[in-house]
């Protein structure tokens, strides 16, 4: 997941929790086409929020910071992580042990790559 702290910086976030819930996006959402999410998102935001992209685990500019802050959705702002209950998870991708607001995140089940994981995005806009 994409994640913006402070001015533009944004993270991918791996979280790994059970449980799923209904999703509270609204059709508005639904109907954003690409052409406005690549007006809004730079190439890489693009790929990662929008096209469930990632970069190798240890490479990405902010997986290791130390900021303290609230993480909020590069692409609707809605709030998703505290760094309070940030961790190391050994991944190389920053991991969070609890959200800020369960209801801002939708649990969605991934058995790609021969795992089974849980997809992590923002309720609102579906951001991955």
């Amino acid at each position: 997941m994409n994640l913006e702290i402070s001015s533009n910086i944004y993270l991918e976030i791996s979280i790994l929790m059970s449980g799923r819930r209904e999703s509270r996006r609204s059709a508005l959402n639904d109907r954003q086409d690409k052409k406005v999410w690549k007006e809004k998102l730079t190439p890489e935001q693009y790929e990662v929020c929008r096209l469930k992209g990632t970069e190798l685990h240890f490479t990405g500019k902010y997986w290791d910071c130390k900021e303290d802050g609230v993480y909020h959705c590069i692409c609707c702002g809605n709030e998703l992580f505290d760094s309070e209950t940030k961790f190391d998870s050994g991944t190389g991708w920053p991991s969070f042990w609890a959200p800020a607001k369960i209801q801002n995140l939708k649990f969605v089940l991934d058995n790609s790559h021969r795992m089974r994981r849980m997809e992590v995005q923002c309720d609102n806009c579906g951001a991955h």
